[in-house]
């Protein structure tokens, strides 16, 4: 029987995944002082023995004010790289699901609430921080303080935070790094006209707001060494008349190309509270296929994919190379299996639960009993 197009192996640079469905990065905001808990161990745990090829670590955050909440993971420190090493020593005694990690700075969408809490931003006197930005434009125009403009010995600092981040996401075992160059966060906040306003080289022409973020994929590149996959998530449109949008990020993608991105995630919006998106499912795939057309990099596409048969045709058609299903496998954590029993295709599992498999189904699981 001919296996489903989502089910075939596919490899991320020196990284070999099992098929074609991941798990992108999703905030839990559960975090101490930027260290994981056993919040997250349960959480990533889960997602290691779900199906998966790929598990994304949350959005880490490479310093301390480039969190999003002040309950954010961060990779800034030897305390946080531990916490980190004890979670995935525990996950992987049980599962060898390859996990990658995602590496953030919030920029001036920082020093907020957790969402439960309203998601507003901090005030200074209430536990928030003073926030950065290429240019001391807010968010929330209308309520947020301006963020600090960033300057060039600012740039230098961040960008050698997310070398240093990238080095310690090595020394702990993570198998892929991509950086979070999406929804209206610093590397994005450089990227949009709406957000960068700069006068000086990094402002101004697309080639000058494309230069910060190459220079952090650069210098990630540099401080791994080809030790793993080296990727991106970009927001490939803001959906604001007059902001980021497709055309620009097709220069980007093959900017990004001329120097060896190992693969380019597609997701959009998040940067401007005037976005206007119709969300529908596979809204986000048209981004990610015109991507695909002018790059021969591998691509990853997002949004609300749910359907298998669906997520199947994404890969048979040739629209990305790889698909995330995010919120769909917080709703069923094991979306993969259920996907492979409707396709008739196989995942590994642990023997812990080949008994749930129905007695209808005789090749659901593959025998995973080798570790």
């Amino acid at each position: 029987m001919t296996t489903p197009a989502l089910f075939s192996p596919f490899s991320l640079g020196k990284l070999q995944l099992k098929n074609r469905i991941i798990v992108p990065p999703m905030c839990q905001y559960s975090a101490q002082d930027g260290c994981m808990q056993p919040w997250h161990l349960m959480h990533l745990g889960s997602l290691a023995v779900s199906g998966s090829s790929l598990v994304f670590i949350e959005a880490t955050a490479v310093s301390s004010e480039g969190r999003i909440t002040p309950t954010d993971v961060g990779l800034w420190d030897d305390r946080t790289q531990a916490a980190l090493a004890r979670t995935l020593k525990d996950i992987r005694s049980f599962s060898d699901t390859p996990f990658a990690i995602q590496l953030a700075h919030a920029g001036r969408k920082a020093s907020c609430r957790q969402p439960w809490f309203g998601g507003a931003q901090l005030s200074l006197e209430d536990g928030g921080w003073e926030t950065v930005a290429p240019s001391a434009v807010p968010f929330q125009q209308a309520t947020e303080r301006a963020p600090r403009a960033l300057d060039h010995q600012d740039l230098r600092r961040i960008r050698d935070a997310f070398a240093k981040a990238a080095q310690r996401s090595v020394a702990v075992g993570i198998d892929a790094i991509e950086l979070h160059g999406a929804h209206g966060y610093l590397l994005h906040e450089f990227l949009s006209p709406l957000s960068n306003q700069r006068q000086d080289e990094y402002g101004g022409t697309l080639e000058n707001r494309m230069r910060f973020p190459l220079e952090v994929v650069q210098a990630v590149r540099d401080a791994v060494a080809g030790q793993v996959p080296v990727g991106i998530r970009i927001s490939a449109t803001d959906w604001v008349e007059g902001g980021w949008d497709l055309a620009q990020s097709l220069s980007l993608s093959r900017k990004l190309a001329d120097i060896g991105i190992d693969f380019i995630h597609v997701s959009s919006g998040g940067l401007s509270p005037a976005q206007q998106i119709k969300a529908e499912p596979g809204y986000q795939l048209p981004f990610a296929e015109a991507i695909k057309q002018v790059v021969a990099v591998p691509v990853i596409g997002v949004g609300l994919i749910t359907d298998p048969r669906e997520a199947d045709a994404v890969i048979a058609s040739g629209q990305a190379d790889l698909v995330g299903v995010a919120r769909g496998m917080l709703y069923d954590a094991r979306w993969p299996w259920h996907a492979a029993a409707e396709l008739g295709a196989a995942v590994e599992t642990s023997p812990q639960y080949w008994r749930s498999q129905p007695s209808r189904l005789k090749t659901l699981f593959i025998n995973n009993i080798e570790k």
